[in-house]
């Protein structure tokens, strides 16, 4: 069924709120095989409503609306889709006892509030149409019929739209809708997006169901396999052997088979997996790296500690860099990350550290030393290596590939442990 979804309020268009309702409909649509094919946003204006609905019922089996539902003269929704759809508006004494019940709790919680005669305006339903409660609020959702084509009318707020969604429209859709979509995803890190591209174009190029989608993310390539099916068991068999020729494909770079999971998370896990932990010396990415991993619940059984080392004296200071590697190399060099990654785990006392050092602008580049330069160093369990990156954009962005690369560094240092080979194979963590 193709469905179309409609955000109603001025708002959202003028910036004040962020329209999070259309991608969690957008998602669950997906999962239930709905083709969402357009999205809009429309101001409280009658006309301008009338219109973008009539459009929407024109092309569109169903179309979802969210927003406007609310007690004031300017909540339209309802109205202006009841009278596009013909149905007339009647008072439902089922809504106006549970909003009656909800008003009196809110006037008991909140004494110096007065409660007005405008709430009575959300007990007009359209005739005929499917009434559902709003169990975290006073407007209840509708859904009407006609000539094949449904409407289904939300509340605007997250905390009642999403509840009575998944309570109600979910169950009523995955009836009318005989099959269902499934996702998988497979995340990469370590390659660009135009070689995963290339290594996968065979599969792409003959693909009708399941289907590969790629979506660069920054440091990481992530490959979305979805398939579509009468339950998620087939769509799950149909999935499983493009995973399987995705991971033997990329190997080692196949670092998550589940949406959900993060880089730092792998990163995390390798470290709990191989009881080692992990110390940062950070100059040019300022904490960044180690805010990736904080992010991690659980993160403080491998983290130990972070380094900010921004000036040379920091670096000596703190790290042990020695003062002749600073005067003749430089700060931004090979040897300086190698000396502050070593200096860093042995202060730290952990088996891991990551060093960053590098130039992300915009000024103080040179003809030998550019902006986005970055060298970065990685000792594990007492063997030192170091790589040097080329970054392009601006600052944020410079420091942004940076930390993704400096994940991928740590993984990857982690990986070549012989101990990890040893105790679940190079692939055991998928």
């Amino acid at each position: 069924m193709v469905t179309e979804l409609i955000a109603v309020g001025t708002e959202i268009l003028l910036g004040n709120i962020v329209n999070t309702n259309s991608a969690y409909l957008s998602e669950k649509c997906a999962e239930l095989g709905l083709a969402v094919y357009y999205q809009s946003v429309v101001g409280d204006n009658p006309d301008r409503m009338k219109r973008v609905i009539k459009t929407a019922l024109d092309r569109s089996d169903v179309i979802i609306l969210t927003g406007g539902l609310g007690p004031t003269e300017d909540d339209l929704t309802k109205e202006i889709t009841a009278e596009v759809m013909g149905f007339p508006l009647v008072e439902d004494l089922h809504t106006k006892e549970l909003m009656e019940a909800y008003l009196k709790e809110y006037e008991k919680n909140h004494p110096q509030r007065r409660i007005t005669k405008n709430n009575y305006k959300q007990t007009m339903v359209p005739k005929g149409s499917i009434v559902l409660d709003n169990h975290n609020g006073t407007a209840p959702g509708l859904i009407m019929e006609k000539k094949g084509k449904t409407a289904i009318l939300l509340p605007g707020p997250p905390n009642e739209m999403v509840p009575m969604f998944e309570e109600s429209v979910y169950p009523y859709l995955r009836k009318k809708q005989p099959e269902i979509i499934y996702s998988r995803m497979v995340k990469i890190c370590g390659i660009g997006e135009s070689q995963v591209a290339e290594e996968i174009q065979d599969l792409i190029e003959k693909q009708t169901n399941p289907t590969i989608a790629p979506y660069a993310k920054t440091g990481e390539v992530h490959l979305r396999i979805t398939a579509k099916a009468e339950d998620e068991k087939k769509c799950k068999e149909m999935i499983k052997p493009i995973v399987h020729e995705l991971k033997k494909r990329f190997g080692k770079d196949v670092f998550a088979t589940k949406e959900e999971k993060t880089l730092e998370e792998a990163v995390v896990d390798l470290l709990k997996e191989k009881n080692m932990t992990l110390s940062l010396a950070e100059s040019c990415t300022g904490g960044a790296v180690a805010a990736r991993i904080v992010n991690v619940p659980g993160a403080s059984e491998a983290l130990m500690c972070g380094f900010v080392t921004y000036t040379n004296r920091a670096k000596r200071k703190c790290l042990g860099v020695k003062k002749s590697t600073l005067k003749n190399e430089g700060a931004v060099s090979a040897k300086c990350a190698k000396e502050m990654a070593k200096g860093g785990a042995k202060a730290a006392e952990t088996d891991v550290c990551l060093s960053v050092t590098g130039l992300a602008g915009p000024g103080g580049g040179t003809e030998e030393t550019p902006v986005g330069t970055v060298f970065m160093g990685c000792c594990c369990a007492g063997k030192t290596t170091t790589r040097e990156f080329h970054f392009t954009g601006n600052r944020s962005r410079i420091r942004g590939q940076a930390v993704a690369q400096a994940l991928t560094f740590i993984r990857d240092s982690l990986l070549e442990c012989p101990s990890l080979r040893r105790a679940t194979g190079i692939l055991g963590f998928l």
